[in-house]
């Protein structure tokens, strides 16, 4: 098969697989991130191929949709790789990409042996602009909603010193999800463009956030 016939059939995979996924987490977030991989990856010396699959394939089973099992996804991915003959060197590439690429994985303690490709720079740079902006308010929100979460409590500080563990077990507010994720995103990204894109959308967090503050507190 030539490669765009392994994207096409990739692409195919994956609507199948989220079907029925929770908004944020859908076929759609990972069109997004997968037009922004190709965008980012214009102007980086990457494997476009390499770039397209784990974009593709980094959320195909989320570990919090899978009771924090994070063997799930790389699992299935590898599997559907091998049924396309895929060489190994490229799905190991994959596989790695989609353990690595999640913000919870930087909070791990041994970060520091983290697998790294300028491949999953451009991939995570595309999944975290999704996280952040118009877009990652309503999909924040949107998963606050489906885990049933209070919008905001003044009386629960975010935490900003989480351990990994805490981080997939929190319940906090969706607000603190801002302080604790999204606002830290604009610094963590790994490429120029990713960086020029990202600007702008952590603007329009802080004007949303001092919006919000200012309808819940009853200000003019």
């Amino acid at each position: 098969m030539t490669p765009e016939e392994i994207i096409n059939k990739t692409k195919i995979f994956v609507k199948e697989e989220l079907i029925n996924a929770e908004g944020g987490h859908d076929w759609f977030h990972i069109e997004r991130v997968y037009k922004n991989s190709l965008l980012i990856a214009k102007a980086e010396p990457v494997d476009t191929f390499i770039v397209a699959l784990g974009a593709l394939l980094h959320d195909i089973a989320d570990s919090k949709f899978h009771n924090g099992d994070e063997t799930v996804g790389p699992k299935k991915a590898r599997e559907f790789l091998f049924k396309l003959n895929i060489d190994s060197k490229t799905i190991e590439h994959v596989v790695k990409i989609i353990e690595n690429i999640s913000f919870k994985s930087s909070l791990s303690t041994n970060n520091a042996t983290a697998f790294k490709s300028p491949e999953l720079d451009v991939v995570q740079d595309a999944d975290r602009l999704d996280a952040i902006g118009a877009i990652g308010i309503s999909r924040c929100f949107n998963y606050g909603g489906f885990k049933n979460r209070a919008l905001y409590n003044p009386d629960i500080e975010p935490n900003l010193n989480m351990t990994k563990a805490e981080y997939k077990n929190s319940t906090a507010p969706t607000i603190n999800h801002f302080y604790e994720k999204l606002l830290l995103l604009k610094d963590k990204m790994n490429t120029k463009t990713g960086k020029k894109l990202a600007n702008a959308r952590h603007e329009y967090m802080l004007d949303f956030l001092k919006q919000f503050y200012s309808e819940w507190n009853g200000e003019k």
